[in-house]
Formats: structure tokens, sequence, C-alpha cells
């Protein structure tokens, strides 16, 4: 502690007990102790600061890198629905002619699914009157 031992914390108690005098030296030696336990104290809350702030920065690298991996799915997304805009896949081709198929259908009534008392058979009979 502080490179002082033994015969060195003897001869300060010595000069102590001489300079303060022993009715003063418990209050003396009570005022340091709370001084340094103050110090302590001090030193812990400024200790847990910096590992705080280590934190801090720590879940904001992590945020940052999240929204980095965020930002590039999404023009990676952008960049794959851009390209199937302009080259469907078959399966999407497919798709678009079976629901303008259905479409057709439905406009003229003849859906496997509608019956005479459809809604839509209604609101065709009722447009076209």
């Amino acid at each position: 502690m502080f490179g002082i031992g033994f015969p060195e914390l003897v001869v300060l108690l010595v000069v102590a007990l001489i300079v303060v005098g022993p009715s003063k030296l418990p209050d003396l030696a009570r005022a340091l102790g709370r001084g340094y336990a103050e110090f302590r104290r001090a030193t812990n809350e400024l200790k847990e600061t910096f590992d705080q702030d280590e934190t801090v920065r720590g879940i904001r690298n992590e945020f940052s890198t999240a929204q980095k991996d965020i930002f590039s799915l999404k023009s990676d997304l952008d960049a794959h629905a851009r390209k199937n805009l302009h080259h469907p896949n078959e399966d999407e081709e497919t798709l678009i002619a079976s629901a303008e198929d259905k479409h057709q259908q439905m406009k003229e009534g003849d859906s496997p699914s509608s019956s005479n008392g459809s809604p839509t058979k209604k609101i065709e009979d009722t447009h076209s009157s």
C-alpha cells in the first residue's frame, strides 16, 4: 500500500501523535478514515461510469451493425424485387396467367365456383339491366 512498510507507519503515527496530540488523534484518524472511504466511493463510481460508457459503446456498435445488416438486406430485397418485375419467373407468369383467366371467367360468369345466386352474378345482372 503506497510502498509504506510497518516501520514507516510507526514513524508516521509517532509524528502524528506529537503534532496533533493525544486528545485529537482519534478525531484525526476518524476524519482520515472518512476521507479515505469517500475517496474510494468516488473512485468506484468513476469506474462504474467508465464501465457503463463501455457498455453503451458496445450496444451502439451492435445497433449500428444490425442497422447496416438491415439496410443491406433491404437493398438486396429491392434489387431482387426489381429483377423479378423485369424478368418474372415462369411460376410467377403462370400465376399471373391463371389469375387473369379466373378474372375473365368471373367476368363472363363461367366460374366453376360461382352459381346463379352468387354475388358476382347478381352484380353483373344489376349492371347489365
